[in-house]
């Protein structure tokens, strides 16, 4: 089981009348991801509320802020307990045998327009094997023919940008991974947290976008960025595309800075330190 401890600090300037603001930096919950412990500390005296999604295990923290400096300080120690597969034992689940809560994930949506990609997605995979394999495939494909570029991208870049453009940011890789699944009519949705493993020369540790697909009835991980070790994602949210699963929404006039994240692992409750490391078989925390 890996152990890993990090804290995220956010700094705004609330201007005006105050700011509302919606937050997605706790840890999901579930059978695979244990928060051990957190803490959140906010420099204003605000009330606040914590709503947990009860499919995603999202949990999302709501705030109106005074006009003034605001600080968010969240952190916590979070257990990983991931369930590992091999990779040619994971099949592809039909359409008609999917659980409803799945279905919206083989619809384009607003950064994801798979009904745009079908026909280079059933060109490039759909003769191959109908399972995790053409996943990897998918994945590998998006890795190869786009350049991992910092700042090349904004809000408003969607899958076919992307694909155009060749160039993007981890989010991008996801919103071009998930709309060449759901092409093929494999469920994808975008992952967002942060992760333990990447490399230095990528700067500070920052929000990580990453895919999950739902294969044999399981959601297993997947990084089309390549800068990243699965092993180490610690989820906070997840949805159809990005629109789903910002860090942060606000709500009125507010300048902000960049975040300030540091992770690093720790023994375990059984004293053991355990680096997430890359692996061939599949990864899920999914917690069914």
């Amino acid at each position: 089981m890996i152990r890993l401890k990090f804290s995220i600090e956010l700094r705004y300037s609330v201007l005006q009348s105050g700011a509302d603001f919606i937050f997605s930096i706790h840890a999901a919950q579930n059978a695979q991801q244990t928060v051990v412990d957190e803490a959140l500390v906010l420099s204003q005296p605000l009330l606040h509320n914590l709503y947990t999604d009860p499919e995603t295990h999202t949990r999302y923290l709501r705030l109106k802020a005074d006009a003034g400096p605001l600080t968010v300080l969240y952190s916590a120690t979070v257990d990983l307990n991931h369930v590992t597969a091999q990779p040619e034992q994971i099949a592809e689940v039909g359409v008609a045998a999917l659980p409803g809560h799945v279905l919206p994930y083989l619809y384009p949506s607003r950064y994801c327009q798979s009904d745009r990609l079908v026909r280079l997605a059933i060109k490039e995979f759909g003769h191959l094997w109908q399972g995790y394999s053409r996943v990897q495939a998918i994945r590998d494909w998006v890795q190869n023919r786009i350049t991992f570029q910092p700042n090349s991208s904004n809000g408003n870049t969607t899958a076919v940008d992307t694909l155009v453009e060749e160039v993007g940011v981890c989010r991008d890789f996801a919103h071009l991974m998930i709309a060449l699944c759901r092409a093929v009519n494999i469920p994808a949705r975008f992952a967002t947290g942060i992760d333990y493993g990447a490399s230095p020369s990528l700067g500070p540790t920052d929000f990580h976008a990453y895919v999950e697909a739902y294969l044999n009835n399981r959601w297993y991980l997947f990084d089309p960025s390549g800068v990243a070790i699965p092993m180490g994602f610690l989820r906070f949210g997840t949805g159809r595309d990005a629109a789903d699963a910002a860090f942060a929404t606000i709500f009125g006039n507010v300048q902000g800075s960049a975040p300030v994240i540091q992770i690093e692992a720790v023994p375990n409750a059984q004293g053991q330190l355990v680096l997430p490391q890359h692996v061939a078989y599949a990864l899920s925390t999914d917690g069914l």
